[in-house]
């Protein structure tokens, strides 16, 4: 097998590159950036000389499908896209990034010549507001309801990826996260849970976002849900919830003071609840793959932590909190 990971040099995609290249997975990292500096925060130097980086972008529909044919790609993991403060900033470009650089991805393994599948990063943000849906846990059967351009992007993803199967017979697993947090997670309005963490090893004041709930997913944990997912014998177009811990953003401030006594009064939060429903019923993705890890939030922010201290101490922690 051959893997393809675009948005490599992403938060996750970043960690599914460490991870696959842990299992000595032969990948390719497909990135328009051709810098792996987040690769370089949890990876050894060894595994990053083995890495092997094209640089392109998925919007680029020949590319794409020139490099997954020529390279007899058998496995893609699409995690190339933009978040929502980008996507609402810039719809245009957000939805070509976004929808026609997923649909290039499925185009790519409908010409390939030979069986791919596809793992591929949809978003909780297809789902309305909680109060769209009451007090109760929302499972894969109830209605989306996205309020972003971001939301409604990952939502065409979904239905695409279920022509691709019933006219091409692509099959595929689409994946929601909520807040995914670790070492790498700096962009989006939900990497504050991780750049929280990061301020409180600098010893910097910092104010969250956001309040109300998230859901908090390990970085490790959703990396290696992908892995799964598109090495699993799954046949048709699934899409699964992803859920960690459903956390009230002052209980995970509380927490990090607990696990960090120097952060005491150093971090805040402020703003509105994401509008996206936080309760999240994973129960399908565990049936169907029940060996999927699940790291507690205690130790996965302990090991965040650890991580950014030893960066810290070797001077490569940079000192940005934006």
């Amino acid at each position: 097998m051959r893997a393809l990971v675009t948005g490599a040099q992403g938060c996750i995609g970043a960690w599914v590159a460490k991870l696959l290249l842990d299992r000595q997975i032969d990948t390719i990292l497909y990135d328009i950036d051709p810098r792996s500096a987040r690769l370089e925060l949890i990876a050894s130097p060894a595994q990053i000389r083995k890495a092997r980086v094209v640089v392109g972008s998925v919007e680029d529909t020949a590319a794409l499908a020139a490099l997954v044919r020529n390279e007899e790609i058998t496995h893609i993991i699409h995690l190339a896209g933009v978040l929502i403060p980008f996507c609402q900033e810039n719809p245009v470009q957000g939805a070509l990034t976004n929808v026609i650089g997923t649909l290039n991805v499925f185009e790519a393994a409908r010409r390939a010549g030979r069986a791919v599948r596809i793992s591929y990063a949809s978003s909780a943000a297809v789902w309305g507001p909680e109060e769209d849906y009451g007090d109760r846990s929302v499972s894969e059967t109830d209605s989306l309801n996205p309020r972003t351009h971001y939301g409604v992007f990952k939502q065409a993803n979904e239905g695409n990826a279920r022509v691709y199967y019933s006219a091409n017979g692509i099959s595929s697993v689409g994946l929601r996260p909520w807040t995914v947090y670790g070492v790498g997670r700096d962009k989006g309005l939900t990497a504050d849970p991780t750049i929280a963490a990061k301020a409180v090893v600098l010893r910097k004041p910092f104010q969250m976002r956001c309040t109300g709930y998230m859901d908090l997913q390990y970085v490790s944990d959703v990396a290696n849900t992908f892995i799964e997912c598109v090495l699993s014998r799954l046949e048709g177009a699934h899409v699964f919830n992803l859920s960690g811990d459903l956390i009230a953003i002052d209980e995970f401030i509380h927490i990090l003071e607990a696990l960090h006594p120097q952060a005491a009064g150093l971090i805040s939060s402020g703003g509105a609840q994401v509008p996206v429903a936080y309760r999240m019923d994973a129960s399908a993705l565990h049936k169907d793959l029940p060996q999927l890890p699940k790291t507690t939030l205690k130790a996965g922010l302990e090991e965040t932590l650890s991580i950014f201290e030893r960066l810290h101490a070797e001077g490569r922690l940079s000192p940005d909190l934006a």
